[in-house]
């Protein structure tokens, strides 16, 4: 059986462990380049990705991460984000990572072959109808993430599949199929690097333009942050300031005024009446704060 794109052996990677530091760096960072340009093949997928799972959430379903090894690794690191970054809400983010909490210690192979355990990490979230599960695995054929996807589908959820082999047995029946299609690793199978990348890549991807689809964005600012700190306070000021024009100090007021909220502090400035006001107009918006302010500037 012929291997798999993502376990050949790269056509520079022989004398690797005997180069010079730097040109072995110079060697890595460029297997981490060209792995990043895979994700231009893949514009369309991703925009399609984004577009049903922006659709699930605003519908008030879930969106699932589901993964193994490093690739449930990037799938977990975006799916910890969304809520910060996006307000999204904490109950409608699950992430079904093989060996759960477990596997943070020790990133246990034996995991991802479960596909038991993939079925019961899925009954057990509940997933349905009505939900949205990724499945991503640098392959396309771990047990775990298709097991996960198969699980899934049954039970009527959307199913997105991020692999980065042509023709990987993950596609078969996905709603989505997001194709990362890197060169081999300079560190043969090691797909913790090249592939890896270009799932983070992806990821980053997807997540901001559910982020845009839900409203969630304004002129590159990230307009539903959750300021549950002091540095998020600070950005949630500045992005006050630079949408409205109004002080620093009146924008802190605001954003107190507004209990935290970035939109409802802009649409006061913007000529929102009071809090109710700017809830209301964004409630008309449907979450864009565009539209709302364009609401109550009128």
């Amino acid at each position: 059986m012929p291997s798999a794109k993502t376990e050949e052996r790269h056509d520079n990677a022989k004398g690797l462990d005997v180069m010079h530091p730097s040109l072995a760096l110079r060697l890595l960072a460029s297997g981490q380049q060209a792995a990043a340009k895979s994700v231009d093949g893949a514009i369309e997928q991703i925009s399609a990705a984004a577009a049903l799972a922006a659709g699930v959430l605003a519908g008030g379903g879930r969106l699932a991460y589901a993964g193994a090894g490093s690739s449930g690794l990037m799938a977990m690191a975006d799916a910890l984000e969304l809520p910060g970054t996006y307000g999204i809400p904490q109950e409608q983010i699950v992430i079904l990572l093989a060996g759960g909490a477990a596997s943070l210690a020790d990133l246990a192979g034996g995991y991802e072959d479960d596909m038991d355990l993939a079925r019961a990490d899925v009954d057990n979230a509940g997933i349905e109808a009505g939900d949205c599960l990724i499945s991503v695995s640098a392959s396309g054929s771990t047990p775990y993430a298709l097991a996960a996807a198969d699980e899934a589908r049954k039970r009527g959820a959307k199913v997105i599949a991020i692999a980065n082999n042509p023709g990987a047995p993950l596609f078969e029946d996905a709603d989505v199929s997001i194709l990362l299609q890197t060169p081999p690793e300079v560190v043969s199978g090691s797909t913790r690097m090249g592939a890896g990348t270009a799932q983070k890549i992806a990821f980053n991807m997807f997540s901001t333009l559910v982020g845009i689809h839900l409203g969630h964005v304004l002129d590159g600012h990230m307009v539903n942050l959750r300021a549950d700190n002091i540095k998020l306070r600070g950005r949630a000021i500045r992005i006050i300031c630079d949408v409205t024009g109004v002080s620093a100090a009146e924008a802190g007021k605001l954003i107190s005024t507004a209990s935290g909220s970035v939109k409802v502090a802009i649409l006061l400035a913007s000529g929102a009446k009071d809090v109710a006001a700017a809830e209301a107009a964004l409630e008309s918006a449907n979450q864009n704060l565009r539209r709302a302010i364009a609401i109550v500037s009128a």
